[in-house]
């Protein structure tokens, strides 16, 4: 009996091979659920990388990272605004230099800060397209500039931050008209000033791929590194309000609209050389010889199928008047008053019916009546002699 039940203790302590697998399964969930929450975990905390170009927190080639951690690591405090409203409480004292970097997204409500908070000289645009030009009141012409790129350029000009170095980028973009300085080329410039405003078209120099070619790097730590605070705004598109979206006329060339008003002064003065001239009528006679019947035949079709009564009406009494005047003898000056009463005369009607008869301003109102009168200004014309 001992040795019976001892076995079977045993066996109901050891475990079966089912519910081994199902710890096992159960404590792989477990490890997979905590794996899980600490990538979560991770992805919800941990900021996400910066990839866009000259972003100061983007290490990849075109990012920035590289001359923001340089400026940093000489002593400048470098802070980094993504919002309009970051921005106007960053420089909100004025004693900062301020880099603009994706121009394209800033806006005129925020351009008009930056005109009204930032110093002279403080104000650094990383290649502005023509939209932040104009949002910036800057009255400069932007065009690529492929001979600038792609070799050294010397800096040609004697403002103290570039004097003596030379700057070399891929793509850079030109800026020519009226400017304080002109630096790296003639005309177009790779870096313009106006209006205390640093316009610098070569922002490749500030990239992380080509911040050690030639002397950018010296450049890049001069012109952002004159004060101890550099405030790196990066515009983005929720920045924009009501107003700073771009209009039509803003996407249209300035010159475009006094070319279309010269094309149409143009083409009015085209039309008046070319066009041809109305003179008097000209009375021609026909090459064919029709009868009179004929063409009344064919005014009347012409009225009947316009049911316009009103003109048959008038052609018919046109037409006694006419006959009756060169039988009465009357003359072509006869008022219409001297022609009734000399009809009333000749026929011993009354005025006032000879009167009805002749009226224009009476219209008959069926095919029937302008048949009966018809048939009443035959009668009179019979009843008229010589």
């Amino acid at each position: 009996m001992s040795a019976t039940t001892t076995a079977t203790a045993r066996s109901a302590a050891a475990p079966s091979p089912r519910g081994r697998r199902g710890r096992r399964f159960g404590t792989l969930l477990i490890v997979a659920g905590l794996v899980s929450a600490v990538v979560v975990a991770l992805a919800v905390g941990g900021d996400a990388p910066r990839t866009g170009f000259l972003d100061p927190d983007n290490p990849d080639p075109a990012g920035a990272q590289a001359v923001a951690r340089v400026l940093s690591d000489d002593g400048i405090e470098v802070q980094v605004v993504r919002s309009a409203a970051a921005l106007r409480a960053a420089s909100s004292d004025g004693d900062a230099t301020v880099l603009v970097t994706s121009p394209e997204h800033l806006g005129r409500s925020t351009a008009r800060h930056l005109l009204a908070e930032a110093a002279p000289g403080t104000l650094v645009i990383a290649q502005p397209d023509l939209l932040a030009l104009d949002a910036l009141d800057l009255d400069l012409d932007t065009s690529y500039a492929p001979e600038l790129g792609g070799s050294p350029v010397e800096a040609d000009c004697d403002l103290p931050q570039v004097v003596g170095l030379r700057l070399e980028v891929d793509r850079p973009t030109g800026y020519s008209g009226r400017s304080e300085q002109s630096c790296f080329g003639a005309d177009p410039s790779l870096l313009v000033v106006r209006d205390g405003i640093t316009v610098l078209g070569a922002s490749e120099l500030l990239s992380n791929d080509q911040i050690v070619r030639a002397d950018n790097a010296a450049i890049a730590l001069r012109i952002l590194g004159q004060r101890d605070r550099l405030v790196w705004y990066v515009p983005s598109i929720e920045d924009l309000q009501g107003d700073d979206a771009a209009t039509l006329g803003s996407l249209l060339p300035p010159w475009l609209g006094p070319g279309v008003v010269l094309v149409l002064i143009a083409l009015v003065a085209l039309v008046l050389w070319r066009a041809r001239r109305l003179g008097p009528l000209a009375t021609e006679n026909l090459p064919v010889v029709v009868r009179a019947a004929e063409t009344t035949h064919s005014q009347g079709r012409l009225y009947r199928r316009a049911g316009d009564r009103e003109h048959a009406a008038a052609a018919l009494r046109r037409a006694t008047r006419r006959r009756l005047t060169t039988r009465l003898r009357l003359g072509r000056e006869t008022t219409h008053g001297t022609f009734v009463l000399a009809v009333a005369a000749a026929t011993g009607r009354a005025e006032r019916d000879v009167a009805a008869l002749l009226a224009h301003d009476s219209t008959p109102e069926t095919d029937a009546d302008l048949v009966s009168l018809a048939d009443a200004l035959h009668t009179l014309e019979k009843e008229v002699h010589p």
